[in-house]
């Protein structure tokens, strides 16, 4: 389907007003913290495959979470927040700023 996977990779992302809105699928107390790319979810959409070593309790997960997209977007944590699914698995995350920042860092993320 093309070089680069794009077309994959550019649906578990989207570029809003104001910054760029992330769908996650969060794996807590998974060992270490990490983003392990593009993965497609039973009902056909793409998200961010992230792991974090917290626990999901009182936030510390969420937290965890929004230090990890954070550092890897080179963003700072005061404008990364959690929109929606903050007590589910699969979340909404949106990272505020000038979206171009974040394209390229997020294409290397998700290489496939």
């Amino acid at each position: 389907m093309g070089e680069g996977g794009a077309g994959k990779a550019s649906s578990a992302w989207a570029v809003e007003p104001g910054g760029v809105a992330l769908h996650v699928r969060l794996t807590p107390k998974g060992g270490r913290d990490a983003i392990e790319g593009v993965e497609a979810l039973a009902d056909g959409r793409n998200v961010l495959k992230a792991r974090v070593r917290a626990a999901p309790e009182n936030g510390r997960a969420n937290e965890a979470l929004i230090a990890l997209i954070a550092s890897a977007l080179r963003a700072p944590k005061s404008t990364v927040s959690i929109r929606a699914g903050a007590t589910s698995r699969v979340k909404t995350v949106f990272v505020a700023g000038a979206p171009a920042l974040y394209l390229d860092a997020l294409a290397k993320l998700a290489p496939n």
